[in-house]
């Protein structure tokens, strides 16, 4: 089967994976990790895209962002990943890439965008990685949670929903964080990134596939149901 065309939609978030070549790690020590936080915030703000949530894993990098461009994505993930290879080599030695083939994303209606941040900054935890999201430092959970500013960082909409203040907001996040997100949410989030069916309501997903001219769902398994007036059946006056 043909490999469905990448979604991208301008104003539209998009939750992003990007994996180490055969599950290798990306980064070497924190000097990595730092060089590319910062070009996150110098790329993303050339290409013009809103970068909400990120996390680093040893060998995975996962952004939360809304590109002002359809384009802007495409282009924030190869200027990320060329910077930031070069710099890695240049540290540590060696040639090619680093990466696992092209990045994986998927589009996010607004209903989807906070489980999205939940999901990135409880990552760590999840990976055994950390106690708790809070003692994790690579990740946009601590600008979140209002315990260490990160510049060029651009909180979603449905954050600034959550309370009238800087405060009761970051309180606010800190519950929602230590809440967590159930399995099965999740299970979704994480495949949808991966496989690249977006997320949202019925409403969404139906201008998104009017839009794009691509399916947004996957088939249901199994082969299609025959119809029950088939040519023969039509020639015997059937139906």
């Amino acid at each position: 089967m043909a490999r469905l065309p990448r979604l991208r939609v301008a104003g539209c978030a998009h939750l992003v994976v990007w994996r180490g070549h055969d599950g290798r790690p990306v980064f070497a020590d924190d000097l990595d990790r730092e060089a590319l936080r910062d070009a996150l915030g110098e790329v993303a703000a050339r290409e013009q895209v809103a970068v909400h949530g990120w996390a680093w894993l040893p060998a995975q990098v996962w952004l939360l962002v809304t590109p002002a461009e359809a384009e802007g994505l495409p282009r924030l993930m190869q200027g990320l990943g060329r910077r930031y290879v070069r710099h890695f080599h240049a540290r540590h030695g060696g040639s090619g890439t680093l990466w696992e083939g092209r990045y994986r994303a998927t589009v996010l209606g607004p209903d989807w965008v906070l489980p999205a941040l939940v999901f990135l900054e409880t990552l760590p935890v999840y990976e055994g990685l950390a106690a708790s999201a809070e003692a994790w430092p690579w990740s946009s959970h601590r600008h979140h949670a209002g315990l260490q500013p990160q510049r060029g960082l651009q909180p979603p909409a449905a954050w600034w929903a959550l309370g009238d203040t800087p405060f009761a907001r970051e309180a606010a996040w800190r519950r929602r964080v230590a809440e967590g997100l159930g399995a099965a949410e999740r299970q979704r989030l994480h495949e949808a990134a991966l496989k690249g069916w977006p997320l949202g309501d019925d409403a969404f997903l139906h201008a998104l596939q009017q839009a794009s001219g691509r399916p947004v769902r996957p088939r249901r398994p199994g082969r299609p149901r025959r119809s029950t007036l088939s040519p023969k059946n039509v020639e015997n006056g059937e139906g």
